[in-house]
């Protein structure tokens, strides 16, 4: 099983337009995602070279922004935070001190409290994520080896080696939480404070 569809976990991710694909193909390729809706994007955003800003969001100084990045309205990046490798923000999200986010996509409203890193990922709409959890984005015990997720009764060979997690509208996960390469979240999975979610396919 090598397809699988975002849209059962993010209800309103077509609404992007981007084309269809599996969140891991959205992952490897999230800088060039980001740069196709740089060239769409409506009234209200200051552009400096392939970074854009809405009008209404905060970036505070000490922030660092590398890459394709779009930063929506009302959206909120605290000093000392670090985008990079292709970043979407939907509105009002909020990026807390010290939270590293690369290659993902983060839609309205929701959070990273501080001391976080995301890599990789998809998250939907309406996600909390409590100040120290980290999604993984790489199987260094395992040497990089390809990611492969039980989801149910399938094993999705998703043929690359780098992945965080999809996260379904209305998750909440907690702080010190470790979500491991490969996670598939429900909307409105809870994860414990300090619970580690492991979805790993040994082959």
């Amino acid at each position: 099983m090598n397809t699988f569809e975002i849209h059962s976990f993010i209800t309103r991710w077509h609404a992007l337009g981007l084309p269809r694909s599996t969140p891991w193909q959205v992952a490897q390729d999230c800088e060039n995602q980001v740069l196709t809706l740089l060239d769409r994007l409506g009234r209200g955003y200051r552009r400096h070279a392939n970074c854009a800003i809405h009008e209404s969001a905060v970036v505070e100084e000490g922030a660092v922004l590398k890459g394709a990045i779009i930063i929506g309205e009302g959206a909120f990046v605290a000093a000392g935070a670090y985008l990079r490798g292709g970043v979407y923000l939907g509105s009002h999200c909020i990026v807390g001190p010290s939270c590293e986010l690369k290659s993902t996509f983060m839609l309205d409203g929701s959070k990273l409290a501080h001391f976080n890193f995301v890599g990789d990922s998809v998250i939907g709409e309406r996600v909390n994520i409590e100040a120290g959890a980290i999604i993984a984005n790489y199987r260094n015990e395992l040497d990089g080896a390809n990611i492969r997720i039980r989801h149910g009764d399938d094993v999705i060979e998703t043929g690359v080696n780098k992945f965080g997690a999809l996260v379904g509208d209305g998750c909440k996960i907690g702080a010190n939480a470790v979500i491991a390469p490969g996670a598939l979240l429900p909307p409105n999975t809870r994860i414990p404070r300090l619970g580690l979610v492991d979805q790993f396919a040994h082959g």
